[in-house]
């Protein structure tokens, strides 16, 4: 009996951990007007119409699109998540930060 009991708390420890992780996937990242934008651009680069900001050299890759249409939502305020690249960059400023305080 007591083996059954603890089997019990076991089964009902990892259902509730998947279920929480399952809550924290299942919010949306992007805002639908994010992936309008997203699909737009790709429609423009398909055809050929899509051109790069400065440059204006035309676009080919589909990851270049996927980051052009962000963009352009991050400017309309549409709900998309910082740039990963964004967070790197502070993260390694603090760290080296850390290590000019530290020699002093």
């Amino acid at each position: 009996m007591a083996t059954t009991k603890k089997a019990a708390k076991k089964t009902t420890k990892k259902a509730t951990k998947k279920a929480a992780s399952a809550k924290k996937s299942s919010a949306k990242k992007y805002s639908p007007k994010a992936s309008k934008s997203v699909e737009r651009e790709m429609k423009a680069m398909k055809k050929g119409q899509l051109k790069s900001g400065r440059s204006g050299k035309k676009v080919t890759n589909p990851k270049q699109a996927i980051a052009i249409g962000l963009s352009e939502a991050r400017k309309a305020g549409a709900k998309v998540p910082a740039k990963k690249g964004a967070a790197k960059k502070s993260a390694a400023k603090k760290a080296g930060a850390k290590k000019k305080s530290s020699k002093k």
